[in-house]
């Protein structure tokens, strides 16, 4: 069991970073936890008890709770899981999402990836698939945990009585991509030193909001929209089916976070947001940074840095990069973080070629849109 050690990655480090680009000291950071099987974390918040039983503030969190309500599902009854995977299939469309190497137009000459076989290829697809998996599955478990925390902390009994649905929807997920990974897959991969991080960040602060914007916002924004890519591109029936239902909740969750914290933060100093934006920033880079999938390459036996520049470079990568934020920032503007100040989070996501986004649908307006109210077939 290990201890969390905050004192080499506080957010002054992140954002005072001369490159954000800068591969060395991506890779510099690494998994130091992966023979332990469990990983302890100090949660320096307090449980709040509310004797104020009035849900008549915050209407829209009494519709979300009913909409929770109405949209439970069953992993082991709800999930076909007779269907049949062929991994290798999958893997060839995972890896068009994941690298962007595929497309016969970069030229590898002089690369680690010289020499790849389609053999080699078809591998680090199985290795690809796994590990992006493997990611969403540990994501799942620390949504879980910060949800389990909202309940605990947050004043309101609404966002409880929302929180504690959550709680077992985030239990579900982990249920349905372990199974997925260990009886269809080929098992899992650690988690990935920079989501390692940011969940330890996320639990270890003392505010209740910024497990709202932690979680809710950030972690889970990308992760919608990461599943509604990787939904998009895959003909697997059984993972297109997961993603649907996951999705499902996933939507719910994010409008969790809006609904919360939008009237909150208009409350808030221009120092208290500004400490709101620094956080978002790190959270963002964290998640980009994190799938660059070091480990596979780690695993594949190539130069790691030699071959992420190559990755880094291809343009079906930086697309792919950039579509994660589709969710996370119209969110963060309609919470008021994108302008608030001199417009600093607007500057940041900037600089990492994302505040294009700004415009799309935020989730509070279309989460109804992933909703399993309408029909609960498979996809």
């Amino acid at each position: 069991m290990t201890d969390v050690d905050t004192t080499a990655r506080s957010t002054e480090e992140m954002i005072g970073r001369a490159d954000i680009n800068d591969l060395a000291e991506i890779l510099a950071i690494t998994n130091t936890d992966v023979d332990s099987l469990m990983h302890r974390v100090q949660n320096n918040a307090d449980a709040i008890f509310t004797w104020d039983y009035n849900t008549d503030a915050r209407p829209g969190l009494i519709r979300l709770y009913e909409k929770a309500k109405r949209n439970q599902w069953n992993a082991s009854t709800d999930i076909d899981w007779s269907i049949d995977v062929d991994q290798e299939k999958v893997a060839q469309e995972m890896s068009i999402a994941n690298a962007g190497l595929f497309s016969g137009e970069l030229d590898l000459a002089g690369t680690p990836l010289e020499k790849f076989s389609e053999a080699d290829w078809i591998r680090f697809g199985i290795e690809s698939q796994n590990w992006t998996l493997s990611q969403f599955l540990h994501g799942e478990q620390g949504a879980l945990i910060c949800t389990a925390k909202i309940v605990e902390t947050v004043p309101w009994i609404d966002a409880k009585y929302y929180g504690s649905t959550q709680v077992y929807d985030e239990a579900r997920h982990v249920e349905v991509f372990a199974k997925y990974l260990n009886e269809k897959l080929g098992g899992n991969y650690p988690i990935n030193a920079h989501l390692g991080l940011l969940l330890d960040d996320i639990v270890t602060d003392s505010r209740w909001d910024m497990t709202y914007l932690g979680m809710q916002i950030m972690v889970e924004g990308l992760a919608l929209a990461a599943f509604g890519f990787i939904r998009q591109i895959t003909t697997e029936p059984l993972l297109k089916q997961i993603l649907k239902y996951v999705m499902s909740d996933e939507a719910r969750h994010v409008a969790f976070g809006i609904l919360s914290l939008k009237d909150y933060y208009t409350e808030l100093t221009q120092a208290e947001l500004h400490d709101r934006q620094e956080f978002a920033f790190e959270a963002a880079v964290r998640m980009r940074d994190r799938f660059l999938q070091q480990e596979v390459w780690e695993r594949m036996g190539v130069p790691v840095k030699d071959t992420l520049e190559v990755v880094m470079n291809t343009p079906e990568r930086e697309l792919f990069t950039q579509m994660l934020f589709t969710k996370i920032v119209p969110n963060c503007k309609k919470l008021g973080l994108l302008d608030a100040g001199d417009g600093w989070l607007r500057t940041k996501f900037g600089e990492l070629g994302v505040i294009q986004f700004e415009d799309w649908a935020d989730t509070e307006a279309e989460y109804d849109d992933f909703s399993l109210d309408a029909e609960r077939a498979p996809a």
